[in-house]
């Protein structure tokens, strides 16, 4: 069977829809509004979808993985935009060195945890 995906579009919720819009936007996502309570993030080729939802269970269990180039310069980034002083709950990692590569961590002001990564060679 041949899919021939173009792309997929995971859904995340948020604790407070508009606080987690203005963190996404910060993070450099680009967002389109969806009505009634949804928005589209995008980042390059990549995008999710966050709705005006939250069902603690769903969130604390919530997980994506976004593999970049180069994650010492990207983890140099985030932190100077200092999102844990803006936003409650959100917290940045260290780098994790791992057999597979390497990786951090970011929590979104819902709980949602980002793991943000590199594999190995």
């Amino acid at each position: 069977m041949n899919f021939k995906p173009k792309s997929i579009r995971p859904f995340i919720g948020a604790k407070d829809f508009e606080t987690s819009r203005r963190f996404y936007r910060d993070l450099g996502f680009k967002e389109v509004l969806l009505p009634p309570k949804m928005a589209v993030f995008t980042l390059g080729d990549f995008s999710f979808y966050l709705q005006d939802a939250y069902v603690k269970d769903w969130i604390d269990n919530s997980m994506l993985f976004l593999e970049v180039e180069d994650l010492e310069q990207l983890l140099i980034d985030i932190k100077a935009l200092q999102l844990p002083q803006k936003y409650p709950g959100v917290r940045v990692s260290e780098i994790v060195t791992n057999d597979w590569g390497a990786e951090f961590f970011v929590h979104d002001p819902s709980g949602i945890l980002w793991h943000i990564g590199s594999f190995k060679n």
